[in-house]
């Protein structure tokens, strides 16, 4: 099997997430998310508004927005009020921060009941639970993949970026095998380069959460192969 660059990009989300994001730098964003034509971009909150403004005319890329970001720590009230006010400035994806030190510290009820509030505040729309597994154990992870399913989140996804490290093949692993094909899986904190990127593929991933320079660099690189497709399968 085979992707070219408009298909490998419907797997790419965009995103802009750093501390020092200004504005400039995601008008940038929505330009490239424009040109290649990616499935979603995702800004920090207070861009959200932005971005929907920017990208409201073009329907086939979502409107990400971030929940409980970048630590996850948020009371549940918090994050229910961020889901709220992300949907009502445009959101049509929403990334939600597991609560990393509860996961860590056992308290696996309040995990669930912390990831079932988001996901109904959701109201349907995709839900994609962050891990943050630089933080967690192999075990940690599984269970927390497991608790996202059974929340009814749409996606499991392996860090914010933030982290020294995320998306391994050993956690994706271990996620991919948690979920058994009843969530999607989204690989961030670590995809640079095509090849991480097929290899993650075939390990599963069926979305990749890049910052834009290295969207720019993979689709590029894949614009180059023969016949600008890249061999997947």
């Amino acid at each position: 099997m085979t992707l070219n660059v408009q298909a490998l990009a419907r797997l790419i989300d965009l995103s802009a997430v750093r501390t020092e994001c200004d504005e400039a730098e995601i008008r940038e964003l929505a330009a490239i998310a424009r040109r290649f034509g990616v499935v979603c971009v995702f800004a920090l909150p207070c861009y959200t508004r932005l971005l929907k403004s920017l990208l409201g005319d073009a329907p086939n890329i979502g409107i990400g927005g971030v929940v409980g970001f970048p630590s996850g720590a948020h009371t549940t009230a918090i994050k229910i009020a961020e889901v709220r006010q992300q949907l009502a400035d445009g959101a049509t994806e929403l990334d939600m921060v597991i609560n990393v030190g509860l996961l860590r510290s056992g308290g696996h009820e309040a995990v669930s009941e912390d990831l079932r509030a988001v996901v109904e505040a959701a109201g349907g729309v995709p839900v994609k639970v962050i891990l943050e597994c630089h933080w967690l154990t192999p075990e940690q992870i599984h269970i927390g993949s497991k608790l996202c399913v059974e929340a009814g989140a749409a996606w499991v996804k392996t860090g914010t970026g933030w982290a020294p490290t995320g998306a391994t093949p050993a956690n994706l692993t271990i996620i991919r095998d948690a979920v058994g094909g009843r969530a999607g899986i989204k690989a961030a904190g670590g995809v640079r380069d095509l090849a991480t990127l097929v290899a993650m593929y075939r390990l599963g991933v069926r979305r990749f959460g890049i910052g834009a320079a290295s969207g720019i660099r993979i689709l590029e690189a894949c614009a180059a192969q023969p016949g600008g497709n890249v061999e997947v399968s």
